[in-house]
């Protein structure tokens, strides 16, 4: 049993973003909801309130199993309501036809109880209550909120001048349309306060992600000015040149082979100047690695604490140990759903130490021949560096990389 919940768990919320996490809670909050306070305000007081007579029992009995069937419909369409006010989704025309009608018949019940004096007034009152619940959770998402406030005045004053006349008791009367107001206030706070916050939510998720693929496409539009100015002058010469030796040649002049060697020259002048480009492109300053991995995930709401020493390291070192701070900071973000992560780096005799611990994690990030962690490998191999990573605790994950000072050399790649 417990294995089974543990999957269950791992399917359906360990793998689900933050906000869809927040999202499931709500909605199964709203199921809770609506049967609680539903059944909770009809089946307590019709236990004590019924009179003891046969049609009474039978009204009883009938509007329990109503209020049952209103329950039952208002999860079926608690998730249409929803994408429907997110804009995921359009509600179908008729959506509300059966809760509606289910509604109706559940009030007809309740004023005929109070007619035939087969329950007390406050049995009636609460009732009423908890046959208008469940529909107005729901009609709440599905129109705008004036309309809801107009449509709630017009219902409430059918059911006062119903009761009205079904018990004739002034006081009753007061006390229908109070709960008809309370019904109206609380299925807009359960249900519209939420949903306007998952809204929110889901907006500033697509923001992050729009901000990730701007971030993505600035550094392309710096590439590629890196490489047009490199390339674009040169290239422009080449052609020239080589224009040039082609005229010459055709001409027979001696000067062409020394305008070949010229266009040869330049060409490996670019050769050299696009691998500097391409090597500082691909190489990673630790320093700003590390700074960018606090800021990353401070912003996505992980408290991050960095203690760093990087002064007078060498610089394939640095570079090596950066990319291991950009490929750990990226397994935070993308697996489990971390609070706490911890970065170190400490220098110690002969050896610096780079250590990242964080939580949140339900399996082995890349822990299983992936190709982010065997990158990382391949990378501290050239520096005579070594990768250790594995689960730490319950929920906790460590990748420690230490490389040799001594035995540092050559360039990362």
């Amino acid at each position: 049993m417990v294995g089974r919940i543990r999957r269950w768990q791992q399917r359906h919320w360990r793998e689900r973003s933050k906000t869809e996490r927040v999202e499931l809670y709500t909605v199964v909050t709203w199921y809770g909801t609506t049967w609680f306070f539903s059944l909770g305000w009809l089946l307590l007081p019709l236990v004590g309130g019924l009179a003891h007579r046969p049609v009474a029992l039978v009204l009883g009995i009938l509007l329990a199993l109503v209020a049952a069937l209103q329950c039952a419909a208002s999860n079926r369409l608690t998730r249409t309501a929803l994408d429907h006010y997110l804009g995921r989704a359009r509600l179908t025309p008729g959506a509300h036809r059966v809760p509606a009608v289910l509604l109706g018949l559940a009030l007809a019940l309740i004023v005929a109880l109070a007619a035939l004096d087969a329950a007390d007034p406050a049995t009636v009152r609460l009732a009423i209550g908890a046959a208008l619940l469940p529909f107005g959770l729901l009609y709440g998402l599905t129109v705008p909120v004036r309309v809801f406030l107009r449509r709630a005045a017009v219902l409430g004053g059918l059911l006062m001048a119903a009761v009205g006349l079904a018990d004739r008791d002034a006081l009753g009367v007061l006390v229908t349309g109070l709960m008809v107001a309370f019904q109206t206030v609380f299925s807009l706070l359960a249900c519209r306060c939420g949903a306007w916050t998952l809204a929110v939510m889901w907006e500033a998720e697509r923001a992050r992600e729009v901000e990730a693929r701007l971030a993505v496409a600035e550094e392309r539009l710096r590439f590629g000015r890196d490489l047009h100015d490199v390339l674009g002058r040169n290239l422009s010469v080449i052609a020239l040149k080589s224009e040039l030796a082609v005229q010459l040649a055709r001409r027979g002049r001696p000067e062409a082979v020394e305008q070949m060697i010229e266009v040869q020259r330049i060409a490996q002048e670019s050769q050299r100047e696009v691998r500097a480009v391409v090597r500082g492109y691909r190489e990673a300053d630790l320093g700003a690695e590390l700074a960018g991995a606090q800021g990353v995930l401070t912003a996505a709401g992980i408290d991050c604490e960095v203690r760093a020493e990087t002064a007078g390291l060498p610089a394939e070192v640095q570079s090596a140990l950066g990319w291991v701070v950009r490929e750990a900071t990226t397994n935070v973000l993308r697996h489990g759903d971390a609070g706490r992560c911890a970065v170190g780096l400490r220098v110690l005799k002969g050896r610096v130490v780079l250590t990242v611990e964080n939580d949140g994690v339900s399996g082995t990030p890349d822990g299983g021949g992936g190709s982010g962690l065997a990158g990382l490998r391949e990378r501290l191999a050239v520096v005579d560096g070594t990768l250790d990573a594995g689960a730490v605790g319950k929920d906790g994950f460590r990748l420690v990389a230490e490389v040799p000072l001594t035995g540092a050399s050559g360039v990362t790649r």
